[in-house]
């Protein structure tokens, strides 16, 4: 549950949906299983060990959207044509056209997708009703829209956007790498990602590495720009800033899950108590993050 990836978007001002609302529309589209003709399948699935498809918590919601897809590689299509491809150029005397190729590929893919495993995953979204975020966990952002697109279909309508700020990610990262130090409760950490903006993208990486060298204040004189700066805030929260406003490589460094304090804890309560932990540390977060790279547009304001 605990989130290691976050696509920011912001909910607008005073957003808010009945709990029994909203468990409600997900559990009239729960994930069901590939048919025989389905490739791939996306529906909501039970958020909390208490099996509901909506967590909740002090205005915190907690939803999930599994999505199954049938393993189906095209290099095995391709094998599996061309093996009956051979075998139809030899009963019928002359090789296999275009036409009957595209039939047998066709029929090919229809059997065994029939056949075909599945895999399933999960990605999680915590939507935030008291300050208005709305924070996806993944890695990337096709896995964000995917879950929004389908929580859009759900609900008729869900008007997020990506948060915006005043100031320039990366700008704002080369500042605090000049500097040497971040503003608020931010510190620099010792993970850095360095581009050029030409057509190379010539890449520089540090990991686990003192950020003050000279060589790294040559590489930003030489034009290169800070896409990925690792920091840690207020000595609780370390994660990695990229230039797309995107945060990643979460690690609650305060939070110490140690089982012989849990003993006795029922699962459904210490789901309770981890999810309060989480969001309450990442609102603050969030919030300090924004301010650091000087707030919202007053547009965004207005409409979120």
């Amino acid at each position: 549950m605990w989130f290691k990836n976050l696509i920011i978007y912001r909910l607008p001002d005073g957003w808010t949906m009945p709990l029994v609302e909203l468990e409600s529309r997900l559990s009239n589209r729960p994930l069901q299983p590939c048919n025989s003709f389905e490739m791939f399948s996306r529906g909501w699935v039970h958020s909390s060990v208490a099996q509901r498809y909506v967590h909740h918590t002090n205005g915190q919601y907690l939803i999930a959207l599994g999505v199954e897809q049938k393993l189906l590689p095209s290099s095995i299509i391709k094998q599996v044509a061309v093996e009956r491809a051979e075998e139809l150029a030899q009963q019928q005397g002359f090789p296999v056209g275009r036409r009957q190729m595209r039939e047998l590929k066709e029929k090919v893919t229809e059997e065994l997708r029939a056949r075909a495993l599945s895999r399933r995953r999960i990605t999680r979204a915590w939507i935030d009703t008291v300050n208005g975020w709305f924070i996806v966990d993944a890695a990337g952002g096709a896995r964000a829209d995917e879950l929004v697109e389908t929580l859009r279909d759900t609900l008729g309508s869900l008007p997020v956007q990506f948060m915006e700020t005043q100031l320039v990610p990366h700008s704002s990262m080369g500042a605090w790498l000049a500097l040497g130090d971040a503003p608020l409760r931010f510190v620099l950490d010792h993970d850095l990602e360095l581009q050029t903006a030409d057509k190379t993208k010539a890449t520089v990486r540090y990991v686990r590495h003192p950020l003050e060298g000279k060589e790294i204040q040559e590489h930003v004189a030489g034009g290169k720009y800070v896409t990925r700066l690792g920091l840690t805030w207020n000595d609780r929260v370390s994660f990695v800033l990229t230039d797309k406003l995107q945060v990643k490589r979460v690690e609650f460094l305060e939070i110490v899950k140690d089982k012989s304090e849990n003993e006795g804890i029922a699962p459904e309560e210490q789901f309770d108590i981890d999810f309060l932990l989480m969001t309450g540390e990442l609102s603050q977060l969030l919030t300090d993050l924004r301010e650091a790279l000087g707030g919202e547009p007053k547009e965004q304001k207005q409409a979120a």
